[in-house]
């Protein structure tokens, strides 16, 4: 009888564990010392963890051409960040391939020396932001929350999370974490021409936008510094080719020669951005 008990118990203890391994589990910290950089990935059972980027692309600030203004703007407030002085929730906003993301992993770069981490969050797990900033806020590095191409589509659950963590939730703000998102959209969501007849106007003028407006707009105004990048033009283009050449190991003579091709391969791409420079700095540089 006391066999069959225990053998009884231990099919228990054996499913109960089977459950346990397929419900969704409390977001740990991880060993934050095995990189500088983590990926929040959420499994097929729910259960999220931040896994370590184990290579991280070399970007020095100093590499990042023609966006001086901007470039400026980023290092000066993740330099406050991690010195523990105020700094602002940040969005990265215009045309693509700018170097919005580019100029944030070189700030991770540059400062991972002095404390600072990464963390990489996709927009549809935006949701579970709170139990990311609960895990990392009683560690002494700073942390960057970071969403790349950032928007959503109407009544997406991520957006109010986010919109709570960034300034409205009954939590103090968690002074070791800050956001950084990029964007094509200024405020996030798609705009209607619809949007535009909520607009009231007084009878002195006074122009007012509709609560659609304003709940479009409420999330954006949340960050702090807003950095707008704008597309380059043609002298810009080239010297961003010139850049990237040079970093190829392609002599001065022959990024020379290669102004007119590049030319050409940014008509034949329809754009004049970083991104195209960059992929025709490694077509020319790996033929040659």
């Amino acid at each position: 009888m006391n066999d069959k008990f225990e053998r009884l118990i231990e099919r228990a203890e054996s499913l109960m564990a089977r459950i346990e391994s397929v419900l969704p589990q409390p977001l740990g910290a991880p060993d934050w010392a095995a990189s500088v950089a983590w990926r929040y990935r959420k499994r097929a059972s729910g259960h999220g963890t931040l896994e370590p980027v184990r290579h991280i692309a070399p970007m020095p600030l100093d590499a990042l051409r023609e966006i001086d203004v901007q470039k400026e703007k980023i290092r000066r407030n993740t330099a406050q960040f991690v010195a523990g002085q105020p700094a602002n929730n940040v969005l990265l906003t215009g045309a693509r391939g700018t170097g919005k993301s580019s100029l944030v992993k070189a700030c991770l770069n540059e400062f991972s020396p002095q404390g600072l981490r990464l963390i990489e969050v996709d927009k549809a797990d935006m949701v579970d932001l709170p139990d990311i900033v609960d895990v990392v806020s009683g560690w002494p590095e700073k942390f960057i929350v970071f969403c790349d191409d950032l928007s959503f589509d109407e009544g997406e659950p991520g957006y109010k999370a986010l919109k709570s963590i960034l300034d409205g939730s009954v939590a103090a703000a968690t002074p070791n974490v800050l956001v950084y998102a990029t964007s094509n959209r200024r405020h996030l969501l798609p705009e209607y021409m619809k949007d535009n007849l909520s607009y009231q106007h007084t009878e002195d003028g006074e122009v007012h936008p509709g609560e659609v407006i304003e709940e479009k707009i409420s999330l954006s105004e949340r960050f702090g510094l807003w950095v707008s990048f704008y597309p380059f033009n043609q002298d810009e283009y080239l010297a961003i080719v010139a850049e990237w050449l040079a970093s190829f190991g392609v002599g001065a003579a022959a990024i020379e020669a290669a102004r007119g091709e590049s030319l050409v391969w940014a008509l034949e791409r329809g754009s004049r951005s970083g991104r195209v420079a960059y992929q025709f700095a490694r077509d020319y540089a790996g033929r040659r």
